[in-house]
């Protein structure tokens, strides 16, 4: 086993369709990437606060563009953004000529951690990778990343 406690048996993952393998898997390494970055820093960044993060890294997006475009209620980004705010990870400005947009980008704090937490995700890909293989992820990865036309 890779890193934390296995949410379901191999015997189990035997008769999931794919969807639930998709979940299943997703739920594993998502928990281990978390206890990764928890065990080395004190700041508790969660799930949904590391997605928004990924969505504004190296950007300076408005907060109108990351609500289209995160599949996370408005609500719950502009309360997630606060937190990654208070936490001095983000942040907030007004946006020139336009008093109601703001727009968002990482502090120095938060890209800090991303990058942190970029590596912590590519040492899980790695160990991940010398278990099923190399080729085996490259293959994974190129799959997950086709158009499925699914929408």
């Amino acid at each position: 086993m890779i890193g934390v406690n296995r949410l379901i048996s191999n015997s189990e993952l035997q008769n999931l369709d794919l969807i639930d393998l998709i979940s299943e898997r997703h739920s594993l390494v998502r928990k281990i990437s978390e206890k990764a970055w928890n065990d080395q820093s004190e700041i508790y960044i969660s799930n949904s606060e590391w997605y928004i993060m990924a969505r504004i890294y190296k950007k300076n997006p408005s907060i109108s563009y990351v609500t289209k475009n995160v599949e996370i209620s408005r609500q719950a980004i502009h309360k997630f953004i606060q937190k990654l705010s208070e936490k001095g990870l983000v942040e907030i400005k007004n946006v020139e000529n336009n008093k109601k947009e703001k727009c968002i980008q990482l502090t120095s704090l938060g890209e800090e951690c991303y990058e942190k937490n970029a590596a912590l995700k590519a040492q899980l890909e790695n160990k991940i990778a010398e278990k099923i293989g190399f080729d085996q992820v490259t293959i994974l990865k190129e799959i997950l990343k086709l158009e499925w036309g699914i929408r």
